[in-house]
């Protein structure tokens, strides 16, 4: 399967999907699918621009609001995640992931899907100490504080995340913490140098996405944020049959004072002292050790007459960061990335089948209790308690959303509805942010999974004096 790679869009649709065009009329091949790793801007209309942090001269209403509307269409099915410069009213309605317009599919806060049977996460956002620890509290209108820190990435989140067994393919916008000593450092510092004081002091990038790296061992693993073109390779040893992954989320991120200065696209935004922060796990993998010395033999065992089998090699993750989409920038990038033999398309698709993967499904089943929609975030159960609960929600899914064996289609539960209205009929109040649009796609995936809508509030919560605007 030809995979396209985009770093940041912002907004440049049009142009994306037309270098993909050319590629495929050079090549002579067909992209199966783009996969953007944020700052998406997916503005429906005048008034989700007042929803976007960016400085006034950039809220440009953008090319994304014609696929949405139907005035164009997506020609190549499309997954993305969020940055820090996005429509965060719009990704919001849709937190658990939908379609933002036809065959362009937003992966959610958080989340997991296949396409072909290869397993795609991803995580939305960017990392900042301060909001790790709350809930998502914030609610539209949104003041200067609440448009910020409603895209920073929560510990919700990442626990989640670290419950997945291994992915083929992860999203992040944040570059992980340290993945520049993974690969060509001069040259970065050479086309990057005011990088160095960041990398100097351990801060550039996200301790949080490192955390998530080590743990799930990722074939491959694209990002932006950063926008320049970087490639790293991790190799993940192991010890003592433990991971090198670290164990955390245990630091406090109240002890740590920093700037929030999200304005910046090119700067790393932690500290060194935020950098002991990251996800939960404790040296319980779901990846099996791929080390061959962590294999012990007994030498006094005479019975032995087979030879101890080949070392494996160690698992990689290949890292691929890309530039925003602009020319003569490194913006795009195809990958070959093989369907799982085990795949079988169903009779009558003619492209890729986007699914829901069952236990991404069931970790949202496991830890929906444990999401908050206040600033304080209810304590989490221990891993072993978190894996136990997501093994029991994995049979419920087997159950009563899976038929058999094969994963559920994202279409037959979420279908693209038109929730805000298009640019021109928003009214006169241009200026105004717009009210919570409730999304069925929203409602339709909760259902399905039998749990409570927190993300669209009765009437009488939808607002709160703390949210009124402060500008």
């Amino acid at each position: 399967m030809k995979i396209a790679i985009e770093g940041c869009c912002h907004g440049e649709l049009d142009a994306i999907y037309a270098q993909i065009g050319a590629l495929e009329q050079r090549n002579k091949y067909k992209v199966d699918l783009l996969l953007i790793c944020g700052d998406f801007q997916a503005v429906r209309n005048h008034r989700d621009l007042q929803c976007m942090a960016v400085p006034d001269k950039y809220r440009q209403l953008g090319g994304f609001y014609k696929y949405y509307t139907g005035e164009k269409a997506a020609p190549v099915l499309t997954i993305v995640i969020g940055g820090n410069h996005e429509a965060s009213n719009y990704l919001w309605e849709l937190y658990h992931g939908g379609w933002l317009a036809p065959n362009i599919y937003f992966l959610g806060h958080a989340g997991c899907v296949q396409v072909n049977g290869v397993r795609i996460a991803g995580a939305s956002g960017i990392f900042k100490p301060q909001d790790f620890r709350q809930g998502h509290w914030e609610r539209v209108p949104y003041n200067h504080g609440s448009m910020r820190s409603i895209y920073h990435i929560r510990e919700f989140n990442v626990r989640k995340l670290s419950l997945l067994s291994s992915p083929t393919i992860f999203l992040s916008h944040d570059w992980p913490q340290s993945i520049e000593h993974h690969g060509n450092l001069p040259e970065l510092l050479r086309r990057k140098p005011y990088f160095r004081e960041d990398i100097k002091k351990g801060a550039l990038g996200s301790p949080p996405m490192m955390g998530l790296l080590h743990t799930l061992q990722p074939e491959w693993w694209f990002a932006a944020h950063l926008h320049c073109r970087f490639e790293a390779r991790v190799v993940h040893e192991t010890a003592s049959g433990a991971s090198i992954g670290t164990s955390a989320v245990d630091k406090n991120p109240d002890e740590i004072a920093i700037e929030d200065d999200d304005d910046d696209d090119e700067k790393a935004g932690t500290t060194e002292a935020e950098a002991e922060v990251s996800p939960i796990n404790n040296g319980d993998v779901a990846a099996a050790p791929r080390n061959s010395d962590e294999i012990v033999l007994d030498d006094e065992e005479e019975d032995i007459v087979a030879p101890p089998p080949a070392p494996l090699p160690p698992a990689e993750t290949k890292f691929l960061a890309l530039d925003k989409c602009l020319p003569r920038r490194q913006f795009l990038e195809i990958v070959d990335v093989p369907v799982p033999a085990s795949f079988t398309p169903p009779s009558n698709s003619s492209g890729p089948v986007l699914a829901y993967d069952a236990e991404w499904l069931a970790i949202t089943r496991a830890f929906h209790p444990y999401m908050s929609v206040n600033r304080s975030q209810i304590p989490f159960p221990d891993e072993a308690q978190a894996r136990e609960a997501v093994r029991r929600e994995l049979e419920w899914v087997r159950s009563n959303v899976l038929e058999g064996n094969r994963e559920k289609s994202v279409d037959e539960c979420q279908q693209f509805v038109m929730t805000a209205p298009a640019p021109g009929s928003e009214g006169a109040a241009l200026k105004q942010q717009p009210p919570h649009y409730p999304n069925p796609q929203t409602a339709a995936f909760c259902a399905m999974l039998g749990i409570e809508n927190r993300i669209d509030p009765p009437p009488s919560l939808s607002s709160h004096p703390s949210h009124v605007p402060t500008d």
